[in-house]
């Protein structure tokens, strides 16, 4: 769900479009079971930027990566509504062969001992800021 989109009227606007004229005189019957606010994240503080960056060249040897996407975290919304001004690291550990979802999900050691001590640089920065 985009941020600043209702998630029940979203449904409804779904629900309506999908119900209201079916082709070849089709039945179509749509529910939603569950649908949740999008969120967007505040503008990265200097701090954390500084300490993303100084933990990935120090575990993983590069530059720190973000990325946007939408839908799959949906508490973040709720996170991010409770604590307007906090800033927020979210991080997985997918690795080669993980196969994340998957059957024979795996976690991958190195890169989960690599994003823990990603981590605890940027909560030791955060403590000195």
């Amino acid at each position: 769900m985009p941020p600043g989109v209702d998630p029940d009227a979203a449904g409804r606007a779904l629900t309506d479009a999908l119900e209201a004229d079916p082709p070849h005189g089709a039945s179509v019957r749509f529910e939603v079971h569950d649908a949740a606010a999008g969120w967007d994240a505040p503008p990265t503080a200097p701090w954390l930027a500084d300490a993303l960056e100084t933990a990935s060249r120090a575990e993983f040897g590069k530059a720190a990566g973000t990325m946007g996407e939408g839908g799959t975290i949906p508490f973040m919304e709720m996170l991010g509504r409770r604590f307007p001004a906090a800033q927020f690291m979210i991080t997985g550990v997918l690795g080669p062969g993980n196969n994340a979802h998957g059957p024979n999900e795996a976690l991958h050691l190195q890169t989960g001992r690599r994003v823990t001590a990603a981590v605890a640089h940027v909560l030791d920065a955060h403590a000195h800021k």
